[in-house]
């Protein structure tokens, strides 16, 4: 799990210098190009989550990701609200878990009780530390937790954060990646064999972290 600031270094250069996504448009098909930018429009009205939950899922997010409050970088709550409002599941889940939605439902309710039993808050109005605390003790307990399996519930949560995050193309332009191979597609396939629209990484021997733009 990460949880620091989420907040961009000044004494680091650029990462991929120049380098954005969405000049690639242009080689998209209509039906690809629609989808992506549809992504970058702005804020989707919350369907699925109530208030609380809306609050409580960010937070949550925000210390997964890694994602400054104040300077986030993909809407995620947004973008997992809308999975759900739309009923676009993986199409299984866990057995030992409800289906999508209730789990949510459920686990969100579970991080403010948790939190309310240790901190006498809401999950949302905890300091980071709190909420860190709380998430390590899901993360790397054994067994159940409030009734919920913690290994099954701990991927529910990454993987919608993860698939929400990663098809974004604000996190694209952050780890260098040039967006759908259609129908143009790749022909320099190998480590450091770049096509002519990529930009070099400058600095490689550094683990890639998406850094919160200002």
């Amino acid at each position: 799990m990460s949880a620091g600031s989420g907040t961009a270094r000044d004494d680091l250069p650029e990462r991929f210098p120049g380098f954005h996504v969405l000049d690639q448009a242009p080689h998209w098909d209509d039906a690809t190009r629609a989808v992506v930018e549809a992504r970058t429009g702005g804020r989707e009205e919350i369907r699925f989550f109530d208030t609380r939950e809306e609050g409580t899922a960010t937070a949550l997010f925000d210390l997964l990701l890694d994602q400054d409050p104040q300077h986030r970088l993909v809407p995620v709550t947004a973008m997992v609200d809308a999975r759900l409002a739309d009923g676009q599941t993986d199409g299984w889940h866990y057995d030992c878990l409800p289906e999508d939605g209730e789990a949510w439902r459920t686990s969100l309710a579970a991080l403010d009780d948790e939190a309310q039993e240790r901190h006498q808050r809401a999950f949302a109005a905890c300091d980071d530390s709190a909420k860190r605390e709380i998430l390590e003790s899901v993360r790397a307990g054994d067994g159940l937790w409030r009734g919920l399996d913690r290994a099954y519930l701990w991927s529910l949560w990454t993987r919608y954060a993860c698939t929400a995050f990663y098809s974004h193309p604000a996190a694209w332009d952050q780890i260098g990646f040039a967006g759908p191979a259609f129908p143009r597609g790749y022909k320099n396939l190998g480590v450091d064999r770049r096509e002519p629209f990529e930009v070099a990484d400058t600095r490689p021997d550094e683990m890639p972290q998406v850094q919160a733009q200002r």
